[in-house]
């Protein structure tokens, strides 16, 4: 057996999985296969070329290739958010936002990789432990790395998993990227090779069909053929040299030389709670926990209510059911009031973002507060897939209570559902849960103040006041939200939830400006679906003075 220890002095593993983006928030833990083998190749072109030979380096990369198994630590998911300045003209002088997601481990924990099958000679191990020593970092250059030999690794929490088997019960699958073997690679090169040569050849024979050139006599060049091999590295040790970023240029969307492989990975393995929430006091309630999002793809605020029922599943699984999430008693019985998790999609401009429109933050607030086992699922829920399939990844900001985060600055990451304001406007559809009323005559009924029972702004007016809402001095009808500077009417919206029994009265959606006499502090969501992001409610920034100035600075920003 051959086992290879890890730590990580800054405590911090910072690496993105080849087919990921770095804003997406994701990690790639365990660290790949092909991962380990190119660092100890960087390692030893840089700092021990004169001291290991490249025949030694290739025996051990040849047998390091075959899977390995891990022992992972405990360890969190965290993350930094900077501005990177954009140099390049015409945006010279401005700056992108980007997010860095690292696995956070303790001080003295330690990664081990080991191979069972594999021995190695005395030379071997010598080489191996000199590479091990110098080696620097593992993954981006700020994520530090110490490595050396371990006699005893312990037992494994992490194997690949074989074609066909079923994942164990508390682990999920996550893909790494490994090498071929020698053999299987030169078998690969070469049926790559007859592929490229038959691509090329048809190219030129196209060329010569629109010439007017007879295309039997076509063949490829002696050049042709060279350009050919010279793009498929030789074999598996070369395949490795590879540069990420021209790869990516030529359109490969792997690297030649690689395969992807299922691991296992304890469904737990980022569950450690923060530090800040283990220092808590009893009495400190959460109620808001605040998420970034990103996403190749992300999906808009018009199709907030399939996120929030993707984001809803996965806080019911890795909760066991809590309530706090299913809003059902153990009896399935649904609670009373509104205490219970809403989830609401944000689309905020002032972060340089929401250009279309998209999601770029998600709020989940429940009133009832979270437990210790609530916290542990929003702490773990870093990712969910969205009705169109896409990778939706999802970065916690932290936990507190609405006044930790309510406010209009969006360039400091506040949350405008939250804040402070005298005047709200709708931001996604408000759906009534009652239809108007009307005597056996078919005459509608009216209440002292002349508005229809049951029509659209009486039902407004009337779930404000089972919300504990002061009663509005005006209550205005709005048609339409700006998205990304586009006027975006409700039946833009998806306005109903694919799973669930949510009362409505029928399919319309209503918008409203309600301003009260005082400050109210929100969220205000009302209505059927109001728990997956329907019938959400922002200060309105054209009435709201100071509110209005500040999110158009940061818009400008």
């Amino acid at each position: 057996m051959l086992a290879v220890e890890f730590g990580f002095p800054a405590g911090r593993y910072h690496a993105t999985p080849w087919d990921r983006q770095v804003n997406e928030g994701a990690v790639e833990w365990p660290p790949s296969p092909w991962r380990i083998l190119r660092a100890l190749i960087s390692t030893w072109y840089h700092k021990a070329q004169g001291e290991v030979d490249e025949t030694m380096v290739r025996r051990l990369v040849e047998k390091l290739g075959i899977l390995p198994r891990y022992y992972l630590p405990e360890a969190a998911l965290g993350h930094t958010r900077h501005y990177m300045p954009l140099f390049r003209s015409p945006l010279n002088g401005m700056t992108s936002e980007i997010f860095d997601t690292f696995v956070a481990l303790e001080e003295g924990t330690k990664l081990l990789v080991f191979w069972p099958e594999v021995e190695v000679s005395e030379d071997e191990r010598m080489a191996l432990t000199l590479l091990l020593s110098r080696l620097g970092y593992l993954g981006r250059a700020e994520s530090w790395a110490e490595a050396k030999l371990v006699d005893d690794p312990g037992e494994a929490n992490s194997r690949p998993l074989e074609g066909g088997d079923a994942l164990p019960d508390g682990y999920e699958g996550v893909r790494a990227l490994a090498p071929m073997l020698p053999r299987a690679y030169q078998e690969w090169r070469e049926a790559a090779l007859e592929s490229h040569k038959e691509r090329r050849l048809e190219e030129l024979r196209e060329r010569a069909r629109e010439k007017g050139k007879p295309v039997e006599k076509v063949k490829l060049s002696k050049k042709d053929v060279e350009k050919i091999e010279q793009n498929l590295p030789v074999d598996i040790f070369q395949a490795l040299h590879a540069d990420t970023g021209d790869l990516k240029k030529a359109g490969w969307s792997q690297p030649p030389g690689s395969v992807w492989v299922t691991y296992t990975r304890p469904r737990n393995a980022f569950d450690v709670m923060p530090r800040a929430g283990l220092g808590r006091p009893e009495g400190d309630r959460l109620t808001v926990a605040r998420y970034a999002v990103a996403s190749q793809a992300p999906p808009r605020l018009t199709d907030a209510v399939s996120l929030a029922e993707r984001i809803h599943v996965a806080l019911v699984s890795r909760s066991d059911g809590s309530q706090v999430f299913t809003g059902c008693d153990d009896s399935g019985r649904p609670l009373k009031g509104h205490g219970h998790a809403h989830i609401l999609c944000e689309s905020n401009l002032g972060l340089g973002k929401g250009r279309r429109g998209e999601i770029t933050h998600v709020t989940v607030y429940a009133p009832m507060s979270f437990g210790p086992k609530e916290r542990r699922a929003l702490d773990g829920l870093n990712n969910v897939w969205d009705y169109s399939r896409h990778d939706v990844q999802l970065v916690l900001l932290g936990m507190g209570q609405p006044e930790n985060f309510g406010g209009p600055d969006l360039g400091r990451g506040e949350c405008s559902i939250l804040a402070e304001a005298k005047t709200w406007v709708s931001r996604t559809p408000f759906m009534p849960t009652r239809h108007p009323k009307a005597t056996r005559a078919g005459v509608p009924k009216r209440d002292e103040n002349g508005l229809l029972i049951g029509g659209p702004e009486h039902e407004l007016r009337r779930l404000l006041e089972l919300g504990g809402f002061p009663s509005p001095t005006a209550v205005d009808t709005v048609f339409s939200t700006d998205l990304a500077g586009h006027e975006t009417r409700w039946l833009s919206f998806r306005r109903e939830r694919n799973s669930g029994e949510g009362r409505r009265a029928g399919s319309m959606g209503y918008g409203f400006r309600i301003e009260f006499s005082e400050p109210v502090r929100g969220p205000i969501v009302l209505g059927y679906g109001a728990h997956f992001g329907l019938g959400v409610f922002v200060p309105d920034v054209n009435k709201e003075g100071n509110v209005a100035e500040d999110m158009e600075a940061n818009q400008r920003g």
